[in-house]
């Protein structure tokens, strides 16, 4: 009697074990990229406030232009809605007066459980940084590397500078 060969096709173990190690391979080089969400996410965040800062400040120039203030080195008032008023310094908003959460939420209409707004009261510029509780002053705030920091326009810059720093999200 003659044994037919089958013709049963498969992968052997080896071939099994070496598509198993690739796929380790490419899973070890890929996972960091998708593990490292909420960094990537706390970033464009802080980017999309820097967008909301720059808006708003070209806004309130153009307000302070109108009422013919836009070239006044010293802290003058704008009106915005009727009742709203933001101190303003060469007609961009005044780092100065910006230093809580209300200033700021008034300003950018952001959500105050979001932010935190870190500036004395004597410097010319002021940061934001996300809600923490270990976050308590403006040098704390800075030394997160997870912020963005308002400065006031001056003579030597006419527009506000507003800088973010993500490499610590």
């Amino acid at each position: 009697m003659k044994h037919q060969k089958s013709n049963q096709k498969g992968f052997t173990l080896i071939e099994l074990i070496i598509v198993i190690v690739i796929l380790g391979i490419l899973a070890v080089t890929a996972a960091p990229r998708f593990i490292d969400l909420q960094s990537d996410a706390r970033a464009s965040t802080l980017e999309g406030v820097k967008a909301a800062l720059q808006g708003s400040s070209q806004l309130v120039y153009a307000k302070a232009a109108i009422q013919g203030v836009q070239s006044s080195s010293t802290a003058v008032d704008v009106t915005l809605n009727g009742s709203d008023t933001v101190s303003t310094i060469l007609g961009y908003p005044n780092a100065l007066t910006i230093t809580s959460n209300a200033n700021v939420t008034t300003f950018l209409d952001l959500s105050a459980g979001d932010f935190e707004v870190h500036g004395n009261g004597t410097d010319d510029d002021f940061v934001i940084t996300f809600e923490s509780t270990a976050v308590t002053d403006k040098a704390t705030a800075i030394a997160t590397n997870c912020y963005i920091q308002y400065t006031n326009a001056s003579s030597s810059s006419p527009a506000p500078s507003i800088v973010v720093e993500p490499s610590g999200c």
